[in-house]
């Protein structure tokens, strides 16, 4: 299986043209309270019992910190017969220095 993965900049523009995308972020609460990106919060070790409030015909965008456990959920989520999930390359802290400087890193 081959891990799809969206760069900041893609993500950015899908987010500009309103594009159908679901961001799934798999961090914990407190960085989600932290930065986010306006996402779902679902952390990665609540996700096997919460996978019903996601939609596995919708365009799923997941990320985390810097990319380690959501490009592990994206596998997860692939595994478990969603057709279109991405990782975003680099996590919020790629978005915080590439897209946000003045999103607050941790």
């Amino acid at each position: 299986m081959i891990l799809h993965e969206v760069s900041v900049q893609e993500l950015q523009a899908m987010k500009e043209s309103g594009a159908d995308i679901f961001i799934l972020d798999v961090r914990d609460q407190w960085e989600f309270d932290k930065a986010n990106l306006a996402g779902h919060l679902i952390p990665i070790k609540e996700l096997p019992e919460r996978l019903h409030e996601l939609n596995p015909n919708q365009h799923i965008i997941v990320h985390c910190q810097m990319g380690g456990r959501s490009s592990r959920a994206a596998a997860f989520l692939l595994d478990h017969g969603f057709k279109q999930v991405s990782n975003l390359r680099g996590g919020i802290k790629a978005w915080a220095t590439e897209i946000d400087p003045d999103m607050e890193q941790y």
